[in-house]
C-alpha cells in the first residue's frame, strides 16, 4: 500500500514536499512514479525514479522546479516542488510498476497505486 501526505494550498512561486511511505512490499527493489490529476483532465506522470535512486526523470513542464527522492530505510518516496505554478494544481499519486522505471501517465499500468493528496497552488 501506498500513503501521500504533505499536500495543501500555496501561493504561486512557493513550495511543497509531498511523501509517500509504503507498506506490505519491497520498496527497495522498486522503481516509483508521482503521478499527477487535474481537475476534468487525465493523469499524467511526472517525476520517476529508479529503485536505488541513481536514475530520475521528469516531465518537461516540471524539469528544474521538482525533484524527486526517496529514503529507501524509511520505505519513503519523496517530491520536493518548488516555484509552484497554477498549473501544478492537482492531486498527486505515487505508484509503482515494478523494477524497472515507469513513465507512464496510463494508472492501468501500475501494479500500487496510493490515495493521492490535493496539491492547490492559487493566490
Amino acid at each position: 500500500q501506498l500513503a501521500e501526505s504533505g499536500g495543501g494550498l500555496v501561493q504561486p512561486g512557493g513550495s511543497l514536499r509531498l511523501s509517500c511511505t509504503a507498506s506490505e512490499f519491497t520498496f527497495s527493489i522498486m522503481s516509483m512514479t508521482w503521478v499527477r490529476q487535474a481537475p476534468g483532465k487525465g493523469p499524467e506522470w511526472v517525476a520517476a525514479i529508479s529503485s536505488s535512486g541513481l536514475t530520475t526523470s521528469y516531465r518537461d513542464s516540471v524539469r528544474g522546479r521538482f525533484a524527486i527522492s526517496r529514503d529507501n530505510a524509511k520505505n519513503t518516496l519523496y517530491l520536493q516542488m518548488n516555484s509552484l505554478k497554477p498549473e501544478d494544481t492537482a492531486v498527486y499519486y505515487c505508484a509503482s510498476g515494478g523494477r524497472i522505471i515507469l513513465k507512464s501517465s496510463v494508472r492501468s499500468e501500475y501494479t500500487y497505486w496510493g490515495q493521492g493528496t490535493q496539491v492547490t497552488v492559487s493566490s
